[in-house]
């Protein structure tokens, strides 16, 4: 070993060996579940594996090839193009002739495009390649569903915090690990629970706080391992899962949730004003006329917002979060702008009543337009007998809650459906 030969990182020396290493993945490799019942069998088709950094999706798919006895071609699709599928084939093909199957590992699958991942169909489906992609986002999304319904998809948990100890634990006493180096109880327990089921980054920061001292201490481990940012992927399902989490959280009242996930959001690196605009709309849906202020303060945040920045600018998103979880919630205008659109949409376009129009020239007076209209201030009550909608026709689009703000005019709403013959609607 010499400076021009330096040994592997630590999580690549203790990559598992066996199927029987690998730590967690118990719902997919205890008795009876999938993978051991796929093993079990000998035949083993393409596979998705979908789970988050660092918990074995690549070591399981080399595990997977040499249990079967497969040629085994990794590929990562950040790197790998159209050509390098091709040549895949063509090794598979002399591979097929000596009866030896072919697997091709492609990581981060959902970096291939539409076409890319179109190239691999007739290969996967003849049957010449076995496909193992493994991808951090949701295949749903990010997977062609040709290539999807050729391909079974299983679900990689995080590491339990136990699970990543008995990792770090391992790291101390196997021959692969961190020989003559020793760690304080808690400093392993800090790990488990930073690395947040990161079973690669658990690791690489043991290496590199075993640097710092011996035995490796908490300090070392908090050094080593930086700043915690919480795991977030600004374009990625984990995005649109946090702020929907935030959403509903406030539309549930629950303070305590709705700040904890804006500051998920917020420590995580979402654009502060992409977060402000969706604070606006939630004062908008599902507060609404129940506090007709919510909406106003939420402006006023994202003015702050785009005023002074971050983080200063974020305490006005909290302000604004904490107010309308607390605030009585209606989504009775929201349901009403529903109804209205699916009325337009649905139905025909109802005439407008001739003394509802505008009347600017001689002609469209002659015609009738706005003949008739009762003007509010001069004839209230000639302006509440009038029609506003074409003769006959009742549409009942806005009924108030019994929430905030909302109740007290409810009862004025109920007279002026009253005078204005709407009482059936």
């Amino acid at each position: 070993m010499t400076l021009f030969d330096p040994p592997a990182p630590l999580a690549e020396r203790l990559r598992p060996r066996t199927v029987a290493e690998v730590v967690g993945q118990t719902h997919l490799l205890g008795p009876g579940k999938p993978l051991t019942r796929v093993l079990g069998s000998g035949r083993l088709g393409s596979l998705i594996l979908w789970g988050p950094p660092g918990v074995g999706k690549t070591t399981l798919a080399r595990l997977l090839a040499g249990e079967v006895g497969a040629h085994f071609i990794p590929l990562s699709a950040v790197t790998a193009g159209v050509k390098d599928v091709r040549e895949a084939v063509t090794e598979a093909e002399r591979l097929r002739g000596r009866g030896q199957k072919t697997i091709l590992f492609l990581d981060e699958i959902h970096r291939f495009n539409k076409a890319q991942q179109d190239a691999l169909l007739p290969h996967v489906e003849s049957g010449l390649l076995t496909l193992i992609g493994a991808t951090t986002e949701n295949p749903s999304f990010e997977v062609n569903p040709a290539l999807r319904s050729r391909a079974r998809t299983l679900v990689l948990e995080a590491l339990k915090p136990e699970e990543v100890r008995g990792l770090l634990e391992r790291a101390l006493t196997d021959e692969r690990g961190l020989s003559g180096v020793t760690a304080e109880p808690e400093a392993l327990d800090l790990l488990a629970r930073l690395a947040e089921g990161d079973a690669r980054r658990a690791l690489s920061t043991l290496e590199v706080a075993s640097t710092l001292g011996n035995p490796v201490t908490p300090d070392a481990i908090t050094e080593a391992f930086g700043r915690h940012l919480p795991q977030m992927d600004k374009n990625g399902e984990d995005f649109y899962n946090l702020i929907s989490a935030l959403h509903k959280s406030v539309r549930g009242s629950h303070v305590d949730g709705a700040l904890y996930w804006l500051a998920r959001m917020v420590e995580g690196g979402a654009d502060p004003l992409y977060v402000a605009r969706r604070v606006v709309r939630m004062a908008a849906e599902d507060i609404g006329l129940a506090d007709p202020q919510a909406l106003r303060l939420c402006i006023a945040a994202r003015d702050t917002v785009e005023f002074l920045g971050s983080p200063e600018g974020d305490l006005a998103l909290a302000q604004a979060v904490v107010y309308l979880a607390l605030a009585p919630k209606s989504n009775s205008v929201y349901v009403a702008w529903k109804n209205a659109l699916n009325a337009v949409r649905d139905g025909e376009s109802l005439p407008i009543p001739l003394h509802l129009r505008n009347a600017p020239t001689a002609l469209m007076r002659q015609q009738g337009y706005g003949k008739g209209y009762a003007y509010y201030f001069d004839d209230p009550e000639g302006s509440f007998q009038q029609d506003y909608l074409p003769d006959g026709v009742q549409l009942g689009l806005y009924a108030p809650t019994g929430e905030g703000w909302e109740a007290r005019v409810a009862d004025r709403w109920r007279k002026l459906r009253d005078a204005h013959g709407d009482g059936e609607a």
